[in-house]
């Protein structure tokens, strides 16, 4: 948000102002969020005494979409816009009946406190048409002058929980693609890809699960990008802004072949958040996975994407959107299995030798069988006497103290 904001100086006949500034209280605190509060001080340092009507703080925040007539057209510029947050607050002022107020020189400070609404702020945004934008100003208004002002820009978030339900679901997507034309086709390409959730943060990774299958002559190549999609509305009219932000690219696919990605990374760059609460700019987010293919329109999967601002919690809220997974092609789950487990420990390393020695001799006689058995000898097997081995997911309930803990796995 900047430090300090200072006016130039201002001289007249009612004294001269070396400075006008304008500090918040917490300088370090990067963005405000619906419902929180606005609080600084106006700076005025006066080289002599000054007289003013009145010291005033305004707070303004709207949203505008806006551009000129194309060359050549008689219609006039598009332009909309809508207001969010309007304060004013008086800080000095003359008293009643009485023109002018007189201030000493040296410096003053004035101290101003305001709560913004608790009613949905947008997140403060600048684009190609349109921006949202909030500001704080001070105004020093003197008699027979211009008012003099200094202005700070107050950067506003709203807040996108991606721990929703409704951005913790799967998204999955398939198709398929014949290459070539007419009666000359070479074999069809498919492609299915799918993300764990829907909503991310900037600095995440976002795992990207595909199957590609190229049965077509030709030679492919699969890639990943995530597309930032702005649009503007004005008049009535519509502008759209369409640019990758993030990319990636897979291995060449050979013709008769398959490739997978099992959660190959796609890392979210400093991008501004999802905004989808503003009717006239809206910036919308979506990971596209395609396969580019020689000679024809590329084969192309888009899944929604959500950039929010509070981080995924992880395994806790995960389990959340569990059930909706199992809706899903069970087949995706194998990705995510690691390619060689580890096979279960050993029954020696369960039991110790001195146990068994206990327990009597390792491997006991079989008994005897008369003639009159009428079973065969394999069939009445003493019961075994110790504990089986552990699963697979619990830990060694005999560690030894050079080892260290491990922690548990867990296979679904």
């Amino acid at each position: 948000m900047g430090g300090e904001a200072r006016s130039t100086e201002a001289m007249g006949s009612e004294g001269r102002v070396k400075s006008l500034g304008l500090v918040f209280e917490d300088e370090r605190k990067g963005s405000y969020s619906s419902g929180e509060t606005v609080a600084g001080h106006v700076l005025l340092e006066a080289a002599e005494p000054v007289a003013l009507c009145a010291l005033r703080l305004e707070a303004h925040g709207c949203a505008t979409a806006a551009w000129g007539a194309s060359a050549g057209s008689a219609a006039p510029a598009s332009v909309s816009e809508v207001e969010y947050l309007n304060v004013r607050l008086n800080l000095r002022e003359a008293p009643p009946g009485e023109g002018t107020l007189s201030l000493p020189p040296g410096k003053h400070e004035f101290p101003f406190s305001f709560q913004l609404p608790s009613d949905l702020l947008v997140t403060s945004f600048t684009g190609k048409y349109g921006r949202i934008q909030y500001c704080v100003r001070a105004v020093l208004e003197r008699p027979r002058l211009p008012a003099q002002s200094v202005q700070r820009e107050l950067q506003v978030v709203s807040q996108v929980d991606v721990n929703m339900p409704a951005l913790l679901t799967p998204v999955l997507k398939t198709q398929e693609k014949m290459v070539g034309c007419w009666f000359f086709t070479s074999g069809p390409v498919s492609l299915s890809a799918k993300i764990e959730r829907k909503g991310y943060c900037n600095g995440e990774a976002i795992p990207i699960y595909a199957e590609i299958e190229n049965c077509s002559s030709r030679l492919v190549v699969p890639k990943a990008a995530i597309f930032q999609t702005q649009t503007y509305l004005a008049s009535g009219k519509t502008k759209t802004v369409r640019h990758v932000v993030a990319h990636v690219r897979g291995n060449h696919i050979a013709s008769g072949s398959t490739d997978t990605w099992n959660g190959k990374m796609l890392k979210i760059p400093p991008v501004a958040p999802s905004i989808l609460d503003c009717c006239i700019i809206r910036v919308d987010y979506s990971l596209a996975v395609y396969i580019h293919i020689p000679g024809a329109k590329k084969l192309m999967l888009e899944l929604p994407l959500v950039i929010g601002t509070v981080p995924y919690h992880g395994f806790a809220s995960r389990n959340c959107s569990v059930a909706s997974q199992f809706s899903m092609d069970m087949s995706w789950w194998a990705l995510a299995l690691p390619e060689q487990p580890e096979a279960p420990p050993e029954y020696t390393d369960v039991v110790s030798e001195e146990a068994l020695s206990r327990h009597g001799p390792p491997h006991p006689a079989l008994p005897s069988w008369g003639a009159e058995a009428h079973c065969p000898p394999f069939a009445c097997i003493p019961n075994f006497r110790f504990q089986p081995p552990p699963l697979y997911s619990e830990v060694d309930p005999h560690p030894t103290n050079t080892e260290e803990a491990r922690p548990v796995s867990f296979i679904l």
